[in-house]
């Protein structure tokens, strides 16, 4: 998954500086299928001038620590030619990739301005999703005339539709954090995605094109639309995860943050206060409302003692053991049984435990380990058609060190026979 990273950290010795090299170690890895956010509002639907986007860090270090937002330099792209070149890399590397958009969520936060952000708040909300699909039906016109469209994997209209600006209107302020509230706006969105499916279909009807879902909602799946070409979900289990999620109010707007208890669990010294953990300049706290990652959460991230974090996951691990592993199969097994009931193939483009620091370790190390090679061992056995090993997988995350064992579970997901049941 390089999401929006591969245009985010392309300056000297960032993990996309050399697109080729980044294709090559993930072949070398056993991948060949990369996930991106292809800016298609940005490129296409914006009206701006994309031929010199600047991107850079949120404001001092604000987010440095943060998992995704620690953006090392600020660098300015020719941003077409970029997302044309990664297709060419896509091409010399016999790979292909998922086109999606993490615009409605945090893209334009990365922006030097605003002008992207105020762009896309623009859109009518019940349009937005129509305006996304004229956005990649461009795209893919842009590829095809490039001799590039055949490394389109599949297309989705925006990523985890259901935690973001895509529901303004539909669920108070938009920004519906299914770990906390439980029920998500699946169903509620249903229309306005329908629509711009066809929006998409009806310029590139051979391009298989959806959308996809933060968890496998299930219980709200009647909510996902009726002509999804693919169905993609991302089972973010949290379990150990979302109890501390929940017991620190991480996801809240800070107003009922247990400040002492977070410095004394988890801080390191010198630690500001909540309140005032800002971009350093007040020009770039827009940024903040650009991004759906919540304060309380940066703010843990970016000040915690990372082997403090990873201790306390590791000492209240224990009555979550079970339930977590059950419901990792049982999400994958309900995900693939929708699939099938809607005759299409079955995606996981994200997943297993959840957001953790940039320098965290529960998720690579031993515990989180055996829940990549869990999940991707049940995808191969339903018949999914796709996998990720984990989320944290990929250049930009630590855990791209670790080559075994993404070999290793590549080598599963390829070699793993698929149960008689699923097969039917």
């Amino acid at each position: 998954m390089w999401d929006f990273t591969w245009y985010t950290r392309t300056g000297p010795g960032e993990p996309f500086e050399d697109l080729d090299a980044a294709f090559a170690a993930a072949v070398a890895r056993g991948y060949n299928t990369v996930r991106i956010c292809a800016m298609p509002f940005l490129l296409f639907r914006s009206g701006l001038d994309t031929s010199a986007t600047t991107l850079g860090p949120l404001g001092g270090d604000y987010a440095q620590r943060t998992r995704w937002y620690d953006v090392k330099a600020t660098t300015t792209i020719d941003a077409r030619e970029h997302l044309l070149e990664l297709f060419r890399a896509a091409k010399r590397h016999d790979c292909f990739v998922i086109v999606s958009s993490w615009e409605y969520q945090q893209s334009s936060s990365f922006a030097t301005d605003r002008a992207w952000f105020d762009a896309l708040m623009a859109v009518d909300p019940d349009k937005r999703a129509e305006v996304l699909a004229d956005a990649h039906a461009d795209l893919i016109d842009l590829l095809t005339g490039h001799d590039l469209a055949d490394r389109v994997a599949f297309v989705e209209l925006h990523n985890e539709v259901q935690g973001g600006y895509l529901t303004d209107g539909l669920v108070g302020d938009g920004l519906t954090d299914d770990v906390v509230a439980g029920r998500s706006a699946v169903v509620a969105l249903k229309d306005r995605l329908t629509a711009g499916i066809d929006v998409f279909k009806r310029r590139h009807p051979g391009t298989p094109v959806t959308v996809n879902y933060a968890r496998v909602p299930v219980g709200e799946l009647r909510g996902v639309p009726d002509n999804i070409d693919v169905a993609v979900f991302h089972p973010y289990i949290y379990g150990v995860l979302g109890e501390m999620v929940e017991r620190y109010r991480l996801r809240g707007d800070g107003s009922d943050f247990p400040q002492d208890e977070v410095r004394e669990a988890f801080l390191r010294p010198g630690a500001p206060d909540l309140a005032d953990w800002l971009p350093p300049d007040a020009a770039d706290h827009w940024k903040l409302q650009a991004t759906i990652v919540g304060k309380p959460e940066i703010y843990l991230h970016d000040w915690c003692d990372v082997d403090a974090y990873d201790r306390w996951l590791y000492e209240h691990y224990g009555p979550h053991r079970i339930s977590m592993r059950r419901q990792l199969v049982t999400w994958i097994e309900a995900a693939a049984d929708f699939a099938l009931s809607r005759g299409v193939p079955l995606f996981l483009g994200e997943g297993w435990i959840g957001y953790t620091p940039a320098g965290g370790w529960f998720e690579e190390g031993p515990v989180g380990a055996e829940y990549c090679r869990l999940a991707v061992g049940t995808a191969a056995q339903v018949g999914a058609r796709g996998t990720v090993v984990c989320s944290n997988a990929a250049p930009h995350h630590t855990m791209w060190n670790d080559k075994e064992l993404q070999i290793s579970c590549n080598d599963t997901f390829r070699t793993t026979e698929t149960e008689p049941a699923w097969r039917e």
